[in-house]
């Protein structure tokens, strides 16, 4: 039956949207890749930022323009190959992430699509991200969601394959790569491994604190679990570790927080 619980009880459209998903995306060649990052600067940064301006700094958009930077600067991670085997590239990164708001009197994550990420600042994105969650209009979906909901099972599921037949829709209607916060409804570390219709996906997981040698002496850091994900008929291997590392280096940085207060 399509849309019924064990129990006879119907799933919302929300969870019916993610069964869908999770039932298609799981035909991809997945690989995916557990990493820790300190964030321990970054955090101290966004936390100086909240105290100079009363702003508490979304630490999924610094996440995501640090994904979005260094995506463009690799592009070939950005990559989809179609039915026919050719390759698709895009210059701008699109990213769909998980945004937090309330759905029929539910906290849900949603999805929703930060255009150009690559181009825009943390503060901008950060803006875009409040935006969204501080909404409450009861308006239709957009993006694929939105239709889907509109569709019979058998259709709904075909939608999920818009990478492999049509990969500039899929990234007009659902963005090029892909952020999801599972550290957003919960505290503590640990990762989480997802199939995903993305050639790239992050999953944000957890933060927690652990030892860490500075400049010679022991001391307690923070490090976030990060899960990436890629779809191995695109990306080898070696270019793969070559980015994650890359995207380390920019989230222990603090990349893009130096002028985030600023804005």
């Amino acid at each position: 039956m399509d849309g019924t619980g064990a129990d006879g009880e119907r799933m919302s459209p929300q969870q019916q949207l993610t069964v869908d998903y999770m039932q298609m995306a799981g035909h991809r060649s997945n690989v995916h890749g557990l990493v820790e990052v300190d964030v321990t600067d970054a955090r101290e940064r966004i936390r100086t930022i909240e105290a100079e301006t009363g702003t508490k700094l979304s630490f999924t958009a610094f996440v995501v323009a640090c994904l979005a930077t260094t995506v463009a600067e690799r592009p070939h991670v950005h990559r989809y190959r179609d039915w026919r085997g050719r390759i698709h590239e895009f210059e701008d990164v699109d990213v769909n992430v998980l945004v937090e708001r309330e759905v029929d009197g539910e906290r849900v994550g949603v999805p929703h699509v930060i255009r150009r990420a690559n181009r825009r600042t943390v503060r901008s994105i950060h803006d875009e991200i409040r935006r969204v969650e501080a909404d409450t209009t009861d308006r239709p979906e957009p993006g694929l969601a939105g239709l889907a909901r509109r569709l019979p099972g058998v259709l709904r599921r075909q939608i999920w394959r818009l990478p492999q037949w049509f990969p500039t829709r899929w990234k007009r209607l659902a963005g090029s790569v892909a952020v999801t916060s599972v550290g957003m409804f919960g505290t503590g570390n640990g990762w989480a491994i997802s199939p995903t219709n993305y050639t790239l996906q992050l999953t944000v997981g957890g933060i927690g604190t652990k030892p860490r040698l500075v400049d010679g002496e022991l001391r307690s850091r923070e490090f976030l679990s990060l899960t990436v994900t890629f779809d191995h008929d695109v990306v080898d291997g070696a270019p793969a570790a070559r980015f994650v590392q890359r995207l380390g280096e920019r989230l222990e940085a603090g990349h893009g927080l130096d002028t985030a207060g600023a804005e």
